[in-house]
C-alpha cells in the first residue's frame, strides 16, 4: 500500500492572491516528500492496491476541494464586512488553527498600523464614562487599542478620563460616501451613504450635506437626514438668498470618505478639516472632528475655566445645568461656539446651532471634536479675519445684543436674607448718606410669600410698595427675583397663577400627557412651557397684575434651567432612550435628567430632550417681550441660564461665585467670555456670593467690578452684609471712589453699548482683539479694555501694594495724572495701594467723561470733559452716542446724536453727523490733551481765546470754562 499524507486545514499555504490584506502565515506548510524504498520487501501491484489508490486520489481531491471552499469562504466574509471583528465561537471548528493564526496575523499587522497614530491625534472611540474599556471591548467596536502607560494585567482603563485615548478609530474605520454632489442656488448638495452601522443604534445610513456659500465670509453646512425631519434650534437666522460671489474661503470635498476642508484663501490657513475621524450621525449620536490651526480657542461657554482654552485633553460638556461655578462643568448656559486664532493674527469662528446635550473634546493635536446627542449637524464658519469682526459675523447670524435702559450701567445692590423690606430699604438710605452712587435695589427670593412668584410677604416685607416709590422718587430702580417654577399645592382658588395656568394648558406635561411636577423653593411645582406663545401671554398676565401692586422696573430671572430639587420628577421619569441615551455627555450627576425635568416631558415645540438648554432664553423673550408692555421702556432682564441670541432679550450674571480670590480672577474671563458670545451685558456677583468676604477682597473685587459691563453686588443668606457701608471707613471711601470712577465714565460706557448693539462690538474686551500681531496677549486674562481705549489692570491678589500687567507696543497714559510711558510690549510693575485701581489710556483715543453723581439720571445731565490721549504724531479721535436713555429703538428710529471728536495738528474738532435734542442738554466744559510735548502759548476755542493750564513735567494741557453745545460742532486749537 502506497503511504501519503493527509492534509489538514492547518497545514494549507494560500497564495498571496487570496490573503492580499493579511500577513502571509508565519508557519511553514510541511511538503510531501518523494517516496522513499520501502524498508519491506515490495508487494507487486494487484487490484486491492490499485483500487486503494484511487480512493486515496478521490479523497485528496475531495479535500482539496474542501480546503479551497474554506479558504474562499474565509475571503469572501472578510471582503462582505470588512470592518467587524469575527464573532465569537462557543467551539473550534476544524480550521480553528489556520484561522486563529491568520486572524493573530491580521490583528498585529492592524495592532502596527495602530501604533502609527500619534498620540495627540488619537480620536476616542470609546468616550462612554464609567466603563472600563478593554481590549475585547474596543476591538469589537473595529477600533486600536494602545494603553498609553505600562498595561495592568488585564490592560484596561476606565472610560470618559482625561488624557490619551487607548481605544481610538483606525484609519479605515466606516464613514461616509459622497455619491452624488450637485450644485444650488447657494452651494452644493450631495447625497452620503455607508455600507456598515457602526456601534451606536439608530445608525443613519444615508444623509445629505448641503453647503450653502451665503457670505464672502460666512460658509454654512447642514448635514441633514433626508428620510426623517429631526429637531432644529428655533431661533431666527438670516436666509440666504445667493451664493457668495468672492468668498473669502475655499471648500474642498472628499468623496472616500466624506470630508470637507475649508481654507482660508488668502493664507491657505486650514480652518476646518473633518477628514481627521469619521463622521457619525444615528439617531442619539452626532459625531465630527476637525484639525485646528493653533490652540488659541475661546469661547464655548459656559465654563469656569482661563480665557484661553486648554488643549490637554479637555472635554467641555454642554447642558444647562443649576450648580455654583466650579471646572470640569457644565454650568448654566450652552453657547456652542469658538473664536480661533491663526497664525498671523488672523481669526476665525465656529458655530454648530444645536441644543442637545453634547461633549466638546479638545486634544492637543491641536483637535476638536463635537458630539451632541440629538437634532442635526449645522453649523457655521466665519471667516473674519480680525477677532472683533468674527464676533459681528456670528452676531450677524444669532442677533445683537439689545441696547440697555441707562440705568442698567449703574451700580446694583442685592442680597438674599435682608430678611424684611424694612431692613432694605435702610441700606438704601445708609448708601445714600455717606454718598455712594446706586441705580438699583434688588431683592431676592425671601421677598416672596413662601417663596411663590407673584406675590410679596405682607409682613416682612408690608412696606415694600413704599420702598420702591422712595426709590423712584430719588430716580433709582427696583428688581426684582422671580423663578419659572410654579407652587402646585396651594388650595383651588387661591393661587391665580397656577390655576389660571392649568386652565390655559401652559405648564410642561410629563410623558403621559399629565403636568409634570417638580420641587423648587416654593415646595410642589409646575413648570412654565415658555415654548408656548400661550405660556408668553399668561406670564405677561401675572407680571402686569404684579406690578399693580409693586411697581418694579426690571427682572430677574433664576433658577430657569430649568432647576429641580429632584431627579425629573415626583413621579420619577419613563426608563428609555430618551433618559438615558446610547451616550450620555459628561453632565453634572451622570443623568440628564439631573436636578431638572424629565428628558421625556412634553413641550409645546418638542420633548424636553431638545429644549431643556432653551429655557432660560426662552424665558428670557416672554420676560422682555412681558416688561416692553408693562413698562413701555427699554426691558431689563437678566437671566441666569443662557443660549445664542439671548443677548437681545436679557443680560447675564455668571451665578452663585464664591468669596474666594480666585473667583475675582477667573470673573474676568466669565466677563469677557459672554461678549465674545453676544451678550455684553455681563458681570460677576462683586464680593462672592457665598460666604463671606475679606474686606481687602471686598475692596479689590469692588474696583473690579466697578469695569464690569453690569455691576451687582449679591450675597448670600447668613452671610454678614457686604455692601460698601458695611466695611471701614477706609475700604467704604475706595469703594466709593471705584463706583464714581465708574458713573464717570459712563459717556465711554454707554457708547460702547451702542456699537455692540448696532455693529456687533465687544465691550470688556481682550488685549488680543486689539493687538492680534502680538502673540503675548492672546492667553492674558488678568486685564482687559473697555473698547479700544481704556486698559484696566486689577489687583487680583491679596496683601499687595503692586501690580504687574502688560502694556502692549505703544504709548500708555495713566489716566488720572496724564503721565505717558511707552512700552516695547513689556510686563511693568504698576503702584496700587488699596484705594486705586490702575487705568490707562491708550494712544490715540479722545474719550468724554461727566462729573460723577449717586444716581447715573442726575450724573448723566453733568457737563462733559473730553480727555485726548495724543499718538506721537499728536492725534486721537474718539466718539460719543446720546439720547434720552430709555425709549425702545431710539437708533432704529433715528432718535439719538453721535458726535465724533478728532484731533490732528493742535486741532481738536467735533462733528455731529446726527442730531437729537438730548444734545442740545449737555454742554461741553472742559478738555484735558495728554502729550502735548511744548507749552501752548495760546489757546483758541471757535477761534476765541480760552483759559487753559499747563503740566510741564506730565505734558498735560487743559482747557476749561469751554461751555460749548454738544449739538453743534466746534474746534479748540493751540499754538
Amino acid at each position: 500500500m502506497v503511504s501519503y499524507k493527509r492534509l489538514n486545514p492547518e497545514d494549507v499555504q494560500f497564495s498571496s492572491g487570496v490573503l492580499s490584506e493579511l500577513r502571509p502565515v508565519q508557519e511553514e506548510v510541511a511538503v510531501p516528500e518523494p517516496e522513499e524504498a520501502s524498508l519491506l520487501p515490495r508487494r507487486p501491484p494487484c487490484s486491492i492496491t490499485t483500487g486503494l489508490l484511487v480512493i486515496g486520489c478521490l479523497l485528496l481531491l475531495l479535500c482539496g476541494g474542501w480546503l479551497l471552499g474554506t479558504m474562499f469562504w474565509l475571503h469572501g466574509s472578510s471582503n462582505q464586512q470588512p470592518h467587524k471583528p469575527p464573532p465569537p465561537a462557543s467551539g473550534q471548528p476544524p480550521d480553528s488553527k489556520v484561522r486563529t493564526r491568520v486572524d493573530d496575523a491580521a490583528a498585529a499587522s492592524r495592532r502596527d498600523a495602530c501604533s502609527l497614530t500619534p498620540a495627540e491625534w488619537r480620536f476616542d472611540c470609546y468616550p462612554e464614562r464609567g466603563v472600563v474599556v478593554t481590549r475585547e471591548l474596543c476591538e469589537a467596536r473595529n477600533c486600536c487599542f494602545i494603553p498609553v502607560s505600562p498595561p495592568s494585567s488585564s490592560a484596561t482603563r476606565p472610560s470618559g478620563k482625561n488624557g490619551v485615548p487607548w481605544c481610538f478609530y483606525s484609519q479605515d474605520f466606516p464613514s461616509y460616501s459622497l455619491v452624488s454632489l450637485k450644485d444650488t442656488v447657494l452651494g452644493q448638495k450631495g447625497k452620503l451613504v455607508k455600507d456598515v452601522k457602526t456601534y451606536y443604534p439608530g445608525d443613519i445610513l444615508t444623509v445629505e450635506a448641503e453647503i450653502r456659500y451665503e457670505t464672502d465670509t460666512r460658509l454654512r453646512v447642514r448635514i441633514t437626514d433626508p428620510s426623517s425631519s429631526r429637531f432644529e434650534v428655533p431661533i431666527s437666522v438670516p436666509t440666504a438668498t445667493k451664493k457668495a460671489e468672492n468668498p473669502d474661503y475655499v471648500v474642498e470635498i472628499s468623496k472616500q470618505p466624506f470630508s470637507l476642508v475649508v481654507k482660508r484663501k488668502s493664507t491657505g490657513a486650514v480652518l476646518l478639516n473633518t477628514a481627521v475621524a469619521p463622521l457619525f450621525y444615528a439617531d442619539q449620536f452626532l459625531q465630527f472632528s476637525t484639525s485646528l490651526p493653533s490652540e488659541f480657542i475661546y469661547g464655548l461657554g459656559e465654563h469656569r475655566s482661563t480665557f484661553l482654552h486648554d488643549f490637554n485633553w479637555n472635554t467641555l460638556t454642554m447642558w444647562a445645568r443649576d450648580v455654583p461655578p466650579m471646572e470640569k462643568t457644565n454650568l448654566y448656559g450652552v453657547h456652542p461656539f469658538y473664536l480661533a486664532m491663526e497664525d498671523g493674527g488672523n481669526a476665525h469662528g465656529f458655530f454648530l446651532l444645536n441644543s442637545n446635550a453634547m461633549d466638546v473634546v479638545l486634544q492637543p493635536s491641536p483637535a476638536l471634536t463635537w458630539r451632541t446627542i440629538g437634532g442635526i449637524l449645522d453649523f457655521y464658519v466665519f471667516l473674519g479675519p480680525s477677532p472683533g469682526s468674527v464676533i459681528e459675523q456670528y452676531l450677524e447670524v444669532i442677533g445683537h445684543p439689545a441696547m440697555p435702559i441707562y440705568w442698567a450701567l449703574g451700580y446694583h445692590l442685592c442680597r438674599w436674607g435682608y430678611s424684611t423690606s424694612n431692613n432694605t430699604w435702610e441700606v438704601v438710605k445708609s448708601l445714600r448718606n455717606y454718598g455712594i452712587p446706586q441705580d438699583v435695589q434688588w431683592n431676592d427670593i425671601d421677598y416672596m410669600d413662601k417663596s411663590m412668584d407673584f406675590t410679596y410677604d405682607s409682613t416682612k416685607f408690608d412696606t415694600l410698595p413704599d420702598l420702591v416709590k422712595d426709590l423712584h422718587a430719588h430716580d433709582q430702580r427696583y428688581v426684582i427675583m422671580m423663578d419659572p417654577a410654579i407652587s402646585s399645592t396651594q388650595p383651588e382658588g387661591s393661587y391665580w397663577p397656577f390655576d389660571e395656568g392649568l386652565k390655559r394648558g401652559v405648564f410642561i406635561k410629563d410623558a403621559e400627557g399629565k403636568t409634570l411636577i417638580g420641587k423648587v423653593w416654593p415646595g410642589l411645582t409646575a413648570y412654565p412651557d415658555f415654548s408656548d406663545e400661550v405660556t408668553h401671554e399668561w406670564w405677561y398676565d401675572n407680571l402686569q397684575k404684579f406690578h399693580e401692586k409693586v411697581p418694579f422696573d426690571g427682572l430677574w430671572i433664576d433658577m430657569n434651567e430649568p432647576s429641580n430639587f429632584l431627579d425629573g420628577s415626583t413621579n420619577g421619569c419613563p426608563s428609555n432612550s430618551l433618559e438615558n441615551p446610547p451616550y450620555t455627555p459628561g453632565v453634572l450627576g451622570g443623568l440628564l435628567r439631573a436636578k431638572t425635568v424629565c428628558a421625556t416631558a412634553q413641550q409645546k415645540m418638542s420633548i424636553h430632550y431638545n429644549m431643556h438648554s432653551l429655557y432660560g432664553l426662552m424665558e428670557a423673550k416672554a420676560s422682555a417681550s412681558a416688561l416692553k408692555r408693562i413698562v413701555p421702556k427699554r426691558p431689563f432682564v437678566i437671566s441666569r441660564s443662557t443660549f445664542p441670541s439671548q443677548g437681545m432679550y436679557s443680560g447675564h450674571w455668571l451665578g452663585d461665585n464664591r468669596s474666594l480670590w480666585k473667583d475675582l480672577y477667573t470673573s474676568i474671563s466669565g466677563i469677557l467670555t459672554f461678549n465674545l458670545l453676544g451678550m455684553p451685558l455681563v458681570g460677576a456677583d462683586i464680593c462672592g456670593f457665598s460666604e463671606e468676604p475679606e474686606e481687602e477682597l471686598c475692596v479689590r473685587w469692588t474696583q473690579l467690578g466697578a469695569f464690569y459691563p453690569f455691576t451687582r453686588n449679591h450675597n448670600a443668606i447668613d452671610m454678614k452684609p457686604q455692601d460698601p457701608t458695611a466695611f471701614s471707613p477706609l475700604a467704604r471711601t475706595a469703594m466709593k471712589q471705584a463706583l464714581l470712577l465708574r458713573y464717570s465714565l459712563f459717556p465711554v460706557l454707554y457708547t460702547l453699548f451702542h456699537h455692540a448693539h448696532v455693529h456687533g462690538h465687544t465691550v470688556a474686551r481682550p488685549l488680543m482683539f486689539e493687538f492680534t500681531s502680538d502673540v503675548k496677549t492672546y492667553g492674558i486674562d488678568k486685564q482687559f479694555l473697555w473698547g479700544k481705549s481704556l486698559l484696566v489692570t486689577p489687583v487680583l491678589d491679596p496683601g499687595v501694594d503692586y501690580v504687574v500687567g502688560y502694556f502692549p507696543e505703544g504709548l500708555w497714559y495713566d489716566y488720572y495724572t496724564g503721565i505717558s510711558m511707552r512700552s516695547k510690549g513689556e510686563e511693568l510693575k504698576l503702584h496700587a495701594p488699596l484705594d486705586k485701581i490702575n487705568l490707562h489710556l491708550r494712544e490715540g483715543f479722545v474719550i468724554p467723561i461727566q462729573t460723577p453723581n449717586l444716581t447715573l439720571w442726575v450724573s448723566s445731565g453733568q457737563p462733559l470733559h473730553l480727555v485726548s490721549a495724543l499718538s506721537d504724531d499728536g492725534s486721537a479721535s474718539g466718539d460719543l452716542f446720546w439720547d434720552d436713555g430709555e425709549s425702545i429703538d431710539t437708533y432704529e428710529t433715528d432718535q439719538y446724536a453721535y458726535i465724533i471728536f478728532n484731533v490732528t495738528q493742535k486741532v481738536m474738532t467735533s462733528q455731529v453727523l446726527h442730531n437729537n435734542v438730548e444734545a442740545t442738554y449737555i454742554t461741553v466744559e472742559s478738555a484735558s490733551f495728554y502729550g502735548v510735548k511744548e507749552k501752548p502759548n495760546k489757546v483758541l476755542v471757535n477761534s476765541q481765546d480760552a483759559p487753559f493750564t499747563y503740566r510741564e513735567n506730565q505734558q498735560v494741557l487743559v482747557v476749561t470754562e469751554l461751555g460749548l453745545n454738544l449739538s453743534q460742532n466746534f474746534t479748540i486749537s493751540w499754538m
